[in-house]
């Protein structure tokens, strides 16, 4: 799906754009320059990819970056030609939601019910749990890697 967005981006000529910068953008427009871990709480993705993401944009001229309030911090800020690319990154974010619903409304299950139903598994017990409880089960051969194939047996046919 995020390829099909670039591909509307490439488009309508908006280039140097890609579709994790649209919410930094939006928010910046909106709530004006931040710190990159005030952003990163904004969007809620780790610092890490934020500064990543930013980067990125700096790249495209889409954002600049200034030293912070103390050498450790650096304030992101729209450039003009990030401003002018709100409304339509915001047009594209409703429609982009419109789009999902009704790709959601012809599904036999609300994937959004799906992803809060692994949501709640999770905080019951977590990945790593499993993987671990999973590691150190002796192995009875059922458990093999399924083939990237897809596979549904479970195991690899050997000769």
């Amino acid at each position: 799906m995020d390829a099909d967005i670039g591909r509307l981006y490439a488009e309508r000529g908006v280039a140097g754009v890609r579709p994790r910068f649209s919410m930094a953008l939006i928010r910046l427009h909106h709530r004006g320059p931040m710190t990159v871990k005030e952003l990163a709480g904004q969007i809620d993705v780790t610092h890490s990819a934020m500064s990543q993401t930013v980067t990125a944009m700096r790249r495209e001229g889409l954002v600049e970056t200034s030293t912070g309030s103390d050498a450790r911090t650096r304030t992101v800020a729209l450039t003009d030609r990030g401003r002018a690319l709100v409304p339509f990154l915001e047009a594209e974010w409703r429609a982009t939601e419109r789009a999902w619903a009704e790709l959601e409304a012809e599904l036999p299950y609300a994937l959004t019910h799906v992803v809060d139903d692994i949501t709640a598994a999770l905080q019951r017990r977590s990945f790593l749990d499993r993987i671990t409880q999973q590691l150190d089960r002796p192995p009875d051969g059922a458990d093999e890697p399924r083939r990237a194939s897809g596979d549904q047996s479970g195991r690899e046919h050997r000769a």
